[in-house]
């Protein structure tokens, strides 16, 4: 298997937003939390070297320095591949170039899988928003885990000495 090392972005506009909210529902199942969010920021379709797309990653400015990442989904089929690291690299380099000094994500305390990508991927956790999921209109349960607190991760942009950055 070819591991892909890069993944092309497509910003998606306004009006056509709601063709990928079924891709945006595999990382955030409830479709009214969803919707909330789906016309804010910068939301980007994700395409393969077959020019096949693969997921979505809505992108929100939280700051002048710092940009979330709202979403972030991979169509199962293609999960496992490296796409999900293809896609990191491509929007940390993306936002840099942007001037942006830090992207900041969260996911659910029962997210194992996606704790250990994002570990993986640089970012470090910074803090934890208690009762996140607890508003949801249903329980989520993942690894046997109820969905209750978010946990937020950061990555650097720019290296400070000693960090890793993109």
């Amino acid at each position: 298997m070819v591991v892909p090392t890069v993944v092309q972005l497509f910003e998606v506009k306004h009006d056509e937003r709601h063709t990928y909210l079924n891709l945006l529902l595999l990382a955030d199942e409830c479709e009214e939390i969803v919707k909330k969010y789906l016309h804010d920021g910068e939301l980007y379709s994700v395409h393969n070297e077959k020019h096949e797309t693969i997921g979505v990653i809505l992108m929100i400015k939280k700051s002048r320095d710092t940009v979330e990442i709202k979403n972030i989904a991979v169509k199962p089929i293609h999960q496992g591949k490296g796409y999900g690291k293809a896609i990191l690299q491509t929007i940390c380099e993306m936002y840099k170039e942007k001037g942006y000094q830090s992207i900041i994500v969260g996911t659910a305390n029962s997210s194992i899988e996606n704790l250990i990508f994002y570990q993986k991927a640089g970012f470090r956790m910074t803090g934890i928003k208690r009762d996140f999921f607890a508003a949801y209109p249903e329980p989520i349960f993942e690894n046997g885990i109820r969905a209750l607190d978010m946990i937020m991760l950061e990555k650097t942009l720019y290296a400070e000495a000693g960090e890793n950055s993109c």
